[in-house]
């Protein structure tokens, strides 16, 4: 085989991804961290939300997730979701959001050995914020999460119009952030994750 003809380079695999629960997972609009007591309807799945997560599985990449909330809240928010993803509540009173703890410690409890190819995706730009401080590849969610805020029932209710008006001002808002990429939803992650292992093929670094 000629050098011309060399196969070409698979990009890397990813190390690690970490989720957000509110308005990422479940709870679509984030409306937990306002109202306060969850229901039905916020523990319901996100768009996209269990198919990325079977996806991630079959390709062995090991998933936690991450909330501020309250122990007992943000597990009654996950009760839909697979019980082989791990829970990683926020140590924090110390270190709240933006700090990058909550992120590492996360990444520790999978043990994970490296931070490279390790992914954050949310749609709270603090958490967002945490995982740029953690050194981590971050992906910001503009529709489902708490910049947008509105209940599935809500969103859908908007205009076509409505609706590109608030996503674009999420996108530009989780943009200014400094995050490396923002899709509506999870239905959109496997196409962002693989940009994102081809980013790295081509050495770019988060």
């Amino acid at each position: 085989m000629t050098r011309a003809e060399a196969l070409p380079i698979a990009a890397p695999g990813l190390t690690a991804v970490l989720f957000g629960l509110s308005g990422c997972l479940v709870d679509f609009g984030a409306r937990t961290r306002t109202h306060g007591i969850p229901n039905a309807e916020h523990a319901q799945v996100t768009p996209g939300a269990l198919d990325s997560l079977r996806s991630l599985q079959r390709q062995q990449i090991p998933c936690a997730w991450l909330d501020e909330l309250p122990t007992a809240l943000s597990h009654a928010l996950a009760t839909d979701l697979p019980d082989w993803i791990k829970p990683s509540q926020s140590p924090a009173a110390n270190n709240p959001w933006p700090a990058p703890n909550a992120c590492w410690q996360a990444l520790m409890a999978l043990n994970v050995e490296r931070l490279d190819g390790c992914v954050l995706v949310s749609g709270e730009p603090r958490l967002l914020q945490a995982g740029l401080n953690a050194g981590l590849w971050t992906i910001g969610l503009a529709s489902c999460g708490s910049l947008c805020g509105l209940a599935p029932g809500e969103w859908h209710a908007l205009s076509q119009k409505e609706r590109e008006h608030l996503r674009g001002k999420a996108t530009v808002q989780l943009f200014g952030l400094g995050v490396h990429s923002v899709i509506d939803h999870l239905g959109e992650l496997d196409t962002c994750l693989a940009d994102i292992s081809l980013r790295r093929l081509k050495g770019e670094k988060p």
